[in-house]
């Protein structure tokens, strides 16, 4: 029998980003991509991200965290995730502040409230190599993409990487763009070798943006904090709004400063515990 059967999780999401949390601190189960794809296919626990805990690697940690899409890829950081986490680590004690580790490096979390937290999701990357772009690049907030079967608005992106790659592009109703096309054929265009996320997005003012998100790995997402956060510094870098503003998504606002100080991008929002469970054994019969 698969370890994880009946194995306890919290079933959760972030401003609208699906998400399961899995602690395996002090556990011998392992997740797999196959059995990533399967829990995503168990009814009512559809996710976008799943969030698996181990043991930290680092002192002062909390845990290291080992993020999966829904198709059983990797991804390297999720801000809606890491603040559902800070959440299940935190409820029912008074700690205010905590760290968690990643592939991507450590995040520092703090709680607002109850169910509100800021994650420091560290200063964005901006050079073309660290994103990464295949060719170089050497003005990374605008990028040429050779995509002639794609109308002109999309030619050219501004490219940040916030713990994964994105590519954010400004329009002037991101509610018209057909993203279940465009999403998919920009996420694997030859320029990107790791793939990228696609923002879509308009600024409505100097402290507000609104956006819509295909997310690797994912698909179209009610939210994805990492793209939050990487459209506010694409919006920045532009001289479009100012380094703080709120970000509207299908599933809510989150509220994303790129502070001057230190150059770290701050992402502040909700989270919601939808349910808690035990995993059926029968969700990891046949996996593939």
């Amino acid at each position: 029998m698969n370890l994880l059967a009946n194995h306890p999780f919290a079933k959760m999401n972030g401003a609208g980003n699906e998400i399961v949390v899995l602690d395996l601190r002090g556990d011998r189960a392992r997740v797999t991509p196959s059995d990533a794809r399967a829990i995503a296919r168990a009814r009512g626990l559809a996710y976008d991200q799943l969030m698996v805990l181990d043991a930290p690697r680092a002192a002062g940690s909390a845990a290291f965290m080992t993020i999966f899409n829904n198709d059983g890829s990797l991804s390297s950081a999720c801000g809606n995730g890491t603040r559902c986490v800070a959440y299940m680590l935190t409820r029912d004690t008074d700690i205010r502040r905590l760290r968690l580790d990643t592939a991507a490096g450590p995040l520092e979390c703090v709680r607002d409230g109850e169910f509100a937290f800021t994650v420091n999701m560290g200063p964005p990357r901006l050079d073309w190599r660290d994103i990464p772009l295949r060719d170089e690049a050497r003005d990374t907030s605008a990028v040429w993409l050779n995509a002639p079967d794609l109308c002109p608005v999309f030619q050219t992106f501004c490219a940040v990487n916030m713990g994964n790659p994105h590519a954010v592009f400004f329009v002037d109703d991101p509610a018209a763009v057909d993203l279940a096309r465009i999403g998919p054929r920009i996420e694997t265009d030859p320029i990107f070798p790791e793939k990228a996320n696609v923002s879509i997005a308009r600024v409505l003012s100097r402290d507000h943006i609104n956006l819509r998100v295909w997310e690797r790995g994912a698909g179209i997402t009610l939210a994805c904090g990492t793209a939050a956060c990487a459209t506010l510094v694409a919006a920045a870098r532009k001289d479009l709004t100012d380094r703080a503003a709120t970000v509207t998504l299908p599933g809510g606002d989150l509220r994303i400063e790129w502070r001057e100080s230190d150059g770290h991008v701050l992402m502040s929002g909700p989270v919601e515990l939808e349910f808690e469970g035990r995993f059926d054994p029968a969700i990891f019969d046949g996996a593939d």
